[in-house]
């Protein structure tokens, strides 16, 4: 009856529910964030281990695209206290098949669940016990692995080991991802670099991982990526075309985003899905809602059947825009076969529309539809909840999922931090907060903290901003500007100086942006003179 089986189910869990040991626990913080929301539309993901711009590893490309686990991968993530190693030497022993198929399906699955600690020691045991020969993309897979579970530093120490013969390009750009991915902006301008040096062929992905650096930290710089692509002769991908109309939509640059869809299509590349949907977004916050909604007809095509895929990017885009009527007549077009990330837009949507009623029958239709539902189910209709300052049903509702044995993991963390932030309970929200992060096994999500963060700044609470801020650096996330604007804000409506910011700015590699610069002039008001001083 439905298009969705239990291994498809299990597909659509949050790798935030399964449990990491200690050395797991460093994760892509931009995914964390941008995969939790439905709204937010994202990038296209480029894979960095592939061997050249269009080819992947064969025995990868073997895998169906729903295939459902290996009995390998099931063994391994059945036993967390076990280490892979012990696993794999007693696989061996009793004789089982462990071909290279069971060894990519396991180590696709471990990826795909974040596990990225256990696939770096299913890594290293396929080469310590010969049952691979390691080529570049095994390398580039091992340095990716090293980088996201141990740091950047291991993993150019690792580089150091690899044969020369395999240290090319794919090597190169593995390790310029991971340093984009945690945003460490001197580090990939380096390895860039160095590509050059080493006059390995620079191809687009490298540049479109400048592009999305500069995107976030210094976005007068992509004219310059642009300037040394068009040099250097390199076309730019859809992906570079989708970065590029997100950065003017963000910039409210309607003219200059339609412009550069314009050149894409004159560069024989349509606009997916994906994309429309970012250019809807945006033409929905610079309020011209009819060019919304042109793009939205062109992303159904007229034939809902045939662009069912659409409809999850829809959903959220036709209530931004108000459109009840168009929700429904989406909706229940799904609902008669529901897929989970209907289900999940769906729940948001409504909340959108505070139409709470629909939102939690949505959620009765997904919870008598499949059998058990992740955390990030839960956690949707909770947000709902939060956002509507409905503490009692939120309460209520993680109850039900603690009943019917779903882990709480992050995503469930940051519903309920923020269902208690909204109902004026800061303290508590801190209080779950610390609880979370000392959990060793998994970290609190960088949303997490902003928003107990934010809550205190606009309360003028310096100390209890402080020590937010000072919070987030044991679990890994880098200073940004984001967090000082925050933080200075709490010092703006303290009417209080901080002193030694600018020196706190630049010890953390940021330079006073116009914002806080704005912000900075204000609290330096603030400061005590030798007037003041005697007058008081």
């Amino acid at each position: 009856m439905f298009n969705e089986s239990e291994d498809d189910l299990e597909d659509e869990f949050s790798e935030l529910e399964t449990p990491l040991s200690a050395n797991e626990s460093v994760v892509n913080v931009d995914q964390l964030i941008f995969n939790d929301d439905i709204n937010d539309i994202g990038e296209p993901s480029q894979n960095a281990l592939e061997l050249s711009d269009n080819e992947t590893d064969q025995a990868e490309k073997k895998l169906p695209r729903k295939k459902a686990p290996s009995e390998l991968f099931k063994a391994i993530i059945s036993a967390p206290g076990v280490s892979v190693h012990s696993v794999l030497d007693k696989w061996v022993a009793e004789g089982k098949d462990l071909d290279q198929f069971e060894i990519s399906n396991a180590m696709f699955y471990l990826r795909k669940r974040r596990l990225f600690g256990r696939a770096l020691q299913l890594s290293e045991w396929v080469e310590a016990n010969k049952r691979k020969d390691f080529d570049e993309r095994d390398y580039a897979s091992r340095l990716d692995l090293i980088a996201k579970v141990r740091g950047l530093h291991k993993a150019e120490v690792y580089i150091e080991k690899i044969p020369k013969s395999f240290k090319g390009k794919v090597i190169y750009r593995t390790l310029l991802a991971n340093c984009v991915a945690v945003n460490d902006v001197k580090k990939a301008v380096e390895v860039f670099n160095k590509m050059k040096d080493l006059e390995l062929p620079i191809t687009i992905f490298s540049y479109n991982q400048l592009l999305l650096l500069y995107k976030r930290h210094d976005k007068k710089k992509i004219a310059d990526v642009l300037l040394l692509m068009e040099k250097e002769n390199v076309k730019p991908s859809l992906f570079t075309y989708i970065l590029l109309i997100d950065t003017k939509g963000q910039s409210n640059d309607i003219a200059g985003m339609d412009q550069i869809t314009e050149t894409m299509k004159a560069e024989g590349i349509e606009p997916d899905i994906k994309t429309q949907a970012i250019m809807a977004r945006h033409y929905v916050s610079g309020g011209l809602k009819e060019k919304a909604e042109i793009v939205l007809k062109e992303m159904e095509g007229g034939n809902l059947d045939e662009h069912r895929w659409a409809c999850q990017f829809m959903l959220p885009l036709y209530g931004s825009l108000g459109k009840a009527d168009e929700v429904s007549r989406l909706w229940n077009f799904c609902k008669k076969s529901p897929r989970l990330d209907e289900c999940v837009a769906a729940i948001e949507v409504w909340g959108q529309l505070k139409n709470i009623p629909e939102a939690e029958a949505v959620f009765e239709l997904m919870s008598k539809t499949w059998k058990k539902l992740s955390s990030k189910h839960y956690s949707t209709l909770l947000k709902v909840y939060a956002n509507h300052k409905m503490l009692s049903k939120g309460k209520d509702l993680i109850k039900q999922m603690g009943d019917s044995g779903c882990r709480i993991g992050p995503l469930t963390w940051d519903a309920l931090i923020k269902l208690y932030v909204e109902a004026g309970e800061v303290e508590k929200a801190d209080s779950i907060l610390n609880k979370a992060a000392q959990q060793n096994q998994m970290k609190p999500m960088f949303s997490s903290y902003m928003i107990v963060m934010e809550k205190y700044s606009k309360k003028g609470d310096i100390h209890n901003a402080e020590k937010m801020f000072h919070r987030m650096r044991p679990a890994r996330y880098q200073a940004r500007s984001k967090q000082f604007q925050t933080l200075i804000q709490a010092y703006v409506n303290a009417k209080a100086p901080c002193y030694g910011m600018r020196e706190r700015l630049k010890a953390d590699g940021l330079f006073a942006n116009k914002v806080v610069a704005a912000q900075l002039a204000q609290v330096d008001a603030f400061k005590r003179t030798v007037v003041s001083d005697l007058l008081d």
